[in-house]
C-alpha cells in the first residue's frame, strides 16, 4: 500500500494554480482537489481565499463559460445547464448571470435545429403520437423548457 504524504500549503497552492489555470473550475472542484492533496480544513480555506484573490478562481466566470460551452457544444437547454450548475454548488446569482449570456435567437434556433434533426431520425416511427412523444422526451432531456418544446412541436 502506497502512503501519500500531505503536501505543504505552498506546494498545494502551486498545484491548485496550475489546476485552475488549465481550465475554469468551480469552487467545489478546487476544494475537493485541495483536500485530495491532504490539506486540513483551515489550509483549504486559506488556499481558496488566495486563489480567489489571485483571480485563479472566479465562480461567475466559471458559470458563464460552462453555460456557453455546454449550450454551444452539447446543445443543452437552460433547464439542464441550471441543474448541472446546481449540482456543482454554484450560487443562484452566478447561474442566473450565466444563463442570461445565452443569446435568445441562438437558443431558439438551436432548439428548432435539434427538433428537425430528431424528426428525421424518427421518420421510421409509424405512430405519429409515439414519434411526437419521443421527440418531446429528447428535447426535455436536453434541458429545454416544456412551453418552448410545445411551440416547436406545433
Amino acid at each position: 500500500m502506497i502512503r501519500r504524504t500531505a503536501l505543504s500549503l505552498e506546494q498545494a497552492l502551486q498545484k491548485a494554480r496550475h489546476y485552475c489555470g488549465y481550465q475554469e473550475r468551480c469552487h467545489r472542484e478546487v476544494q475537493e482537489k485541495l483536500y485530495s492533496f491532504g490539506l486540513r480544513k483551515k489550509d483549504v480555506e486559506q488556499a481558496m481565499a488566495t486563489l480567489i484573490e489571485e483571480d485563479y478562481l472566479n465562480e461567475e466566470r466559471f458559470a458563464i463559460q460552462y453555460a456557453g460551452g455546454h449550450f454551444r457544444l452539447k446543445s443543452w437547454g437552460r433547464v439542464r445547464i441550471r441543474y448541472e450548475l446546481k449540482q456543482k454548488q454554484v450560487s443562484d446569482y452566478c447561474i442566473k448571470k450565466a444563463l442570461s449570456t445565452i443569446d435568445e435567437e441562438d437558443y431558439q434556433r438551436t432548439l428548432e435545429k435539434l427538433a428537425a434533426g430528431r424528426v428525421e431520425l424518427l421518420a421510421d416511427e409509424p405512430n405519429v403520437f409515439a414519434r411526437k412523444q419521443k421527440l418531446q422526451e429528447f428535447l426535455l432531456r436536453k434541458g429545454y423548457e416544456a412551453d418552448r418544446i410545445a411551440a416547436v412541436l406545433k
